[in-house]
């Protein structure tokens, strides 16, 4: 499937490509497609190339023939007769601890939901979400595939300080905090794995096209895997999807 694509200059020596504004896995997919043709099709000119929920944003060192020609280059790569096909990703499972001690907004979410606390922790667990790309933090994963209903709206007054690991909905979409960080998402957990870590050769572990599974565990569990987490030897299960 081919979308219909716009190109528009974005500073000095870059172009956005922009889908059709909508949140959904087949635009992603034709995204990151794009986004892997410009690999073996890239000069060296080309600086980065960042993906987000419908946008591709390329970053030049300099346009080698001008705007225009790199436009008519762009457009002649998506059309290509090669189909566009999901690439293959990988799914990773998250433990997160539900306690009360962390989710201080499951209370508030239940009431305005009419759900039990239990009932919204296995909504939540029970979805596999698409990593759609990482921003505002580092690390931070901008996940789709939230059951509709546990959609909360973002609060009104956004907290000063929200702990690293915090599991939160916001609006229609859920999320990890990677670092401790002001914030206005309904926390409803806390998972003890390290989302960004620099001194790692890939800071994050997880990319656009992946998907998240969370887990429940306990108190107990939590502290077992933060300090195998801080000793640096937990491993996150993950598995390999087929496209």
């Amino acid at each position: 499937m081919k979308f219909k694509l716009t190109y528009k200059p974005y500073g000095q020596h870059g172009v956005l490509v922009e889908w059709p504004a909508s949140i959904d896995e087949a635009t992603l997919n034709d995204v990151l497609w794009f986004k892997s043709k410009l690999n073996p099709n890239a000069t060296e000119n080309i600086v980065e190339v960042r993906s987000s929920y419908h946008s591709l944003l390329i970053i030049y060192s300099q346009f080698e023939t001008g705007f225009d020609n790199e436009v008519l280059r762009l457009k002649s790569i998506y059309s290509s007769e090669e189909k566009s096909k999901k690439l293959k990703s990988t799914l990773w499972h998250i433990p997160v601890c539900y306690d009360t001690q962390f989710g201080v907004d499951l209370e508030s979410i239940s009431k305005a939901k009419n759900l039990s606390e239990d009932e919204i922790v296995n909504l939540h667990s029970q979805t596999i979400y698409t990593v759609y790309f990482i921003g505002f933090l580092p690390g931070f994963l901008y996940l789709g595939g939230l059951d509709e209903r546990l959609a909360t709206p973002r609060k009104a007054t956004p907290r000063l300080q929200i702990g690293k690991g915090s599991v939160a909905i916001g609006g229609n979409q859920t999320g990890v905090y990677p670092s401790a960080s002001p914030g206005g998402w309904n926390i409803i957990g806390n998972s003890p794995v390290n989302f960004f870590n620099i001194k790692n050769e890939t800071p994050c572990f997880a990319k656009a096209g992946d998907h998240i599974k969370f887990y429940s565990i306990d108190l107990k569990e939590h502290q077992n895997i933060k300090a195998l987490v801080n000793a640096g030897v937990f491993q996150i299960e993950s598995e390999v999807l087929d496209g």
